[in-house]
């Protein structure tokens, strides 16, 4: 029998020493009993799947509202696939999967429907009333905003899932998050993450761009990293569709191992033996400077030619009149608001508990709810 105390031992016999063990987490919030048979970063990540904030991802705009065609990702596509590549390079690492994957799966979770153009605009919306920004948001929904437990609110997550959601690409130096050493890095299964996040949206952004017909094989052709796989695969392949794909297999690939290679040689140059090592030094998960400078150029193409696409800014223009239009109407007159919605008014100004609501929204739900207050001829 596989109980929780031979999993951590486990951990103990074949995890790195600089790996996260279940056993030495910081713990939760509130005191609970340990699960018999699972870890409590296990026990972490199956919470994360069965919250609401996590099922609502599936109609949560990556870059195309997900009316657009059901191909294109969606966050919780996104999502997936991060946590895939964010094993894979902690398996090879020696870090703990479980925790990788649960800050994988969650670090989404406070993204508002229709993108970072959902974001932005209520992050403009917020500013004079405690900002916005999509990571505090999700320290906020598995810390407060889920309702599933007679003991507290929130998912009572362990310090070091919570530490991942906080701090996913940007360190934070706030009052309030004051508990998170902010001076330290986060523990590399953490850093996994925010590079693993950064290979599937490259890579899953092309896909779709190509797919969507916002990025042209011709102009792609012009950028070295892409042009020099695609020419290898060209060799092998004869359909163009299987070309495209392969390519950006084979991108998603090279990325992953040359991540494996040069964090595993940072390990080895800094000499890295724990934990408490890793969180003193900064940046310890990276690509090689000779990947880098080629990859920052294909990241370059998709900004300029996708996410600054006619269509795509039509796309995030209209997310912003109809998130704009919701706010207004819903903190103006706070009724409108359902009652479950209207729970924390006594504790919450109403700015946030609107931004807290809008946030939570999926794409579809937000459209409706638009028509619903705006369109005459729709029943509210």
């Amino acid at each position: 029998m596989l109980s929780r105390e031979r999993l951590e031992a486990e951990e103990e016999r074949f995890l790195a020493s600089y790996g996260m063990k279940s056993s030495q987490s910081r713990g939760r919030r509130y005191k609970e009993t340990e699960h018999p048979y699972r870890s409590s970063f296990q026990r972490d990540r199956d919470r994360i799947i069965h919250s609401t904030a996590f099922r609502r991802l599936e109609y949560k705009t990556q870059v195309f509202v997900n009316h657009e065609g059901d191909y294109y990702r969606t966050r919780l596509t996104h999502t997936i696939e991060v946590a895939q590549v964010a094993r894979t390079v902690a398996r090879a690492l020696g870090l703990n999967e479980d925790l990788t994957e649960a800050i994988a799966l969650a670090h989404d979770l406070g993204h508002t429907p229709f993108g970072h153009a959902g974001e932005e605009t209520l992050s403009e919306l917020m500013k004079d009333s405690g900002g916005f920004e999509h990571n505090r948001q999700g320290l906020r929904v598995v810390d407060k905003l889920e309702k599933k437990y007679r003991e507290f609110d929130g998912l009572n997550l362990t310090y070091e899932v919570r530490e991942g959601i906080i701090k996913h690409h940007t360190p934070y130096d706030l009052p309030e998050y004051r508990e998170f050493e902010p001076d330290k890095s986060p523990a590399l299964e953490c850093q996994v993450v925010s590079l693993a996040d950064e290979i599937a949206y490259t890579s899953h952004d092309l896909d779709d761009g190509l797919k969507a017909g916002l990025l042209g094989e011709k102009e792609l052709r012009e950028i070295k990293l892409w042009s020099s796989i695609y020419d290898e695969v060209a060799k092998k392949v004869s359909e163009e569709e299987k070309i495209r794909y392969e390519t950006i297999r084979s991108l998603i690939n090279l990325l992953v191992n040359d991540l494996i290679v040069e964090t595993e040689r940072r390990l080895q140059h800094f000499q890295i033996k724990s934990v408490a090592e890793v969180r003193e030094r900064k940046s310890i998960v990276s690509f090689s400077s000779a990947l880098e400078e080629g990859y920052r150029g294909l990241k370059l193409f998709l900004l300029e030619r996708m996410y600054r696409h006619y269509r795509v800014i039509r796309m995030a223009e209209k997310a912003h009149r109809v998130i704009e239009s919701l706010f207004e109407v819903y903190r103006k007159e706070p009724k409108q608001l359902p009652p479950s919605a209207r729970e924390s008014l006594k504790k919450e100004a109403i700015e946030r508990l609107v931004c807290d609501y809008i946030a939570g929204m999926t794409d579809r739900f937000a459209l409706e709810e638009y028509k619903k207050l705006f369109d005459p001829y729709t029943r509210v």
